[in-house]
């Protein structure tokens, strides 16, 4: 059956993706982007698609907003404030936007009936230490003082305002926290770990390792996410809880340089760079971030598919495929 969806931020890198694989289902795709961190190329090419509009507006725009939520059945909210440099950097933006941004699509969403999956991370696991992570485990944050865990908290903020409208409202709704999303048009612009070494590799330029690389996370190919978003969002039994999505392939950051090395034959040396240099003063990582994925498992029947090497391999190609400038801004 066709539903007819709204993708706030579908002009990112996740959204792009998960439009894609909307109409090829046969879906209906609104896609709402400012274009502020995403990127008219991805979307570009379903132009003139059957079943596909675009609007430039911003979220906040409430009159754009409540007209395209009129129209549709499914919301998948993604746009927000990401990746660790931009949040270190504007902290006041990444509050709002992500804060405000997930009310107004609540409060349009509720006027409506439609059905909203809201796209939240791993972080608001903060320096949790139960690895790995389950959906009900307790959160554990640094100071308020400390901006880098602004992101997380305004996730958190998120996550129970969309779980208080579906319990007080009745309203559908969806969490899904993402744990390291990758895979062709990410962008290195913002933090986003493989695209920078990468990008750093195919340059011949050293590898940053942030800290002592020790930490560890977990990658999932895009196209593994879109699948467990689209089950999620058409799945009758989802609404009123909470899901992770990601790859429980482990591995060390200093291990990934070395397999960005092997994967695209570089010379590239690999060279540490502290945190405080790297960010800001007193700025604190997660050491592990591993998923605990039982839930949606049980649920969709749902597994990553593509290992490690095969998204790096995936991802150095289609940088490769560009030329240096051009690479440089994905």
């Amino acid at each position: 059956m066709s539903m007819r969806f709204l993708i706030t931020g579908g002009a990112g890198f996740i959204g792009s993706h998960l439009t894609e694989a909307l109409l090829a289902a046969g879906h209906e795709v609104t896609v709402l982007d400012d274009l502020s961190t995403g990127r008219f190329e991805n979307i570009e090419p379903l132009v003139g698609r059957p079943g596909f509009r675009f609007a430039i507006d911003a979220i906040a725009n409430a009159v754009v907003l409540d007209r395209l939520v009129s129209e549709c059945q499914v919301i998948v909210h993604l746009a927000a404030a990401v990746g660790v440099q931009l949040i270190v950097e504007h902290p006041v933006h990444t509050i709002e936007t992500n804060v405000m941004g997930t009310e107004a699509v609540l409060q349009a969403a509720a006027r409506y009936r439609a059905k909203v999956l809201v796209a939240s991370t791993s972080e608001v696991y903060g320096k949790g230490s139960r690895v790995p992570f389950q959906e009900d485990d307790d959160a554990v944050l640094g100071p308020t003082s400390r901006s880098r865990w602004a992101y997380a908290a305004s996730k958190m903020v998120d996550e129970f305002l969309a779980l208080a409208y579906y319990r007080e409202r009745d309203l559908p709704v969806i969490v899904a926290r993402l744990f390291n999303t990758v895979g062709p048009r990410q962008t290195g612009r913002y933090g986003m770990v493989i695209p920078r070494f990468l990008t750093q590799a195919l340059r011949g330029q050293p590898i940053t390792v942030y800290g002592d690389g020790a930490q560890s996370r977990c990658f999932c190919d895009v196209s593994d996410v879109v699948l467990a978003l689209m089950g999620l969002a058409l799945h009758p039994d989802a609404v009123g809880r909470v899901y992770n999505v990601g790859s429980t392939e482990e591995v060390t950051i200093l291990e990934l340089a070395h397999r960005v090395k092997t994967v695209t034959r570089s010379a590239s040396p690999i060279q540490l760079i502290p945190y405080d240099q790297a960010y800001a003063p007193g700025f604190e990582d997660m050491r592990r971030r591993v998923p605990e994925t039982t839930r949606v498992r049980n649920l969709l029947g749902w597994e990553p598919r593509v290992p490690l090497d095969e998204i790096l391999a995936r991802v150095a190609s289609f940088m490769a495929s560009y030329d240096s400038p051009r690479s440089a801004a994905r």
